[in-house]
């Protein structure tokens, strides 16, 4: 396969760079000290499941060189949704199938009308990876995986040949025609994880052995499935595999929102927590502990180059 990775973050960093160590040809877009690094030493990997370098790879901060590919992993924040859009766009022809592997519940609709809703597909993606410097992943839990399908569950025969392609890589990678519920029942976890990391600035297992702390974590998750049950979404009792699932979790764990507090960066709680209470609040829903935890974090969201 032809794949591009926009952009060579954590995330689509450590998926691109899986792929191309199992000989598929990658081309990662990049920009900054990123880039810089990436072209002057190559791209590396540091995981459990075996380090990676990348000598020379394929980089570039220009999508237009690179020309049309099979797929396109769309990895960058939510902030940059639209702007990456209309940037990848010289990336996607009529077989193309463009991963959405952004956090959150909308992104797909978000690109959908720049690119095409017949190549955008919405792809939750589990991993706990950063940036630990520039041009170095660090893959730090959770054995990575992804699913992927059309949101509005049509089969596909592309979308199923490029997933077969990718098994043998160093992750998992499924095809699923109920995605609108993977995409949710990751939301619950993530908005719960990401939240309470984040909001009181503590580990997993820090949150774990206080009661108080804890509830927080159940609190968040739970809120999630009572919007999304309410809108429809057949997630009634996910909440309780997402909260099992943070108690074996290790204990030094922390969301990616987490980091990104930590080292002053801006912040995707808007998306998250502050979406869980406006959904909640259009939907009678109510969300008062995402509510208070999208208040702590508010005013960091920007980052300190605000």
């Amino acid at each position: 396969m032809r794949v591009a990775v926009m952009a060579a973050g954590a995330l689509g960093g450590y998926f691109g760079g899986r792929l191309a160590e199992a000989g598929h040809e990658v081309h990662f877009i990049a920009r900054g000290a990123n880039l810089a690094a990436i072209k002057a030493n190559g791209l590396r990997i540091k995981s459990e499941l075996g380090d990676l370098h990348l000598p020379k790879p394929n980089v570039t901060d220009d999508p237009k060189t690179i020309g049309e590919v099979d797929l396109v992993f769309f990895a960058v924040k939510l902030w940059d949704v639209e702007k990456s859009g209309v940037a990848a766009k010289p990336l996607v022809g009529k077989n193309t199938r463009v991963l959405s592997m952004l956090n959150g519940i909308e992104s797909p609709e978000r690109i959908a009308p720049i690119l095409g809703d017949d190549v955008v597909v919405a792809c939750p993606t589990r991993i706990s990876a950063v940036i630990a410097e520039p041009g170095l992943i660090l893959h730090k839990a959770l054995k990575p995986n992804f699913i992927c399908g059309f949101m509005d569950g049509r089969d596909d025969a592309r979308l199923k040949s490029l997933v077969d392609e990718m098994q043998g890589a160093k992750f998992e990678a499924k095809y699923s025609r109920e995605i609108e519920k993977d995409l949710w029942e990751k939301f619950v976890f993530l908005v719960g994880m990401s939240g309470a990391t984040a909001g009181l600035r503590a580990t997993l297992g820090e949150i774990r052995e206080d009661p108080d702390t804890l509830a927080v974590l159940e609190s968040l998750m739970r809120e999630v499935e009572a919007v999304g049950v309410k809108k429809g979404i057949p997630i009634k009792g996910y909440a309780d595999k997402a909260i099992s699932f943070a108690k074996a979790a290790p204990a030094g764990g922390k969301a990616s929102m987490a980091e990104d507090l930590e080292r002053g960066n801006r912040l995707e709680t808007d998306w998250l927590q502050g979406k869980v209470v406006e959904l909640g609040r259009a939907l009678g829903v109510p969300t008062p502990v995402n509510r208070d935890i999208y208040a702590v974090l508010k005013l960091h969201r920007m980052g300190k180059g605000r």
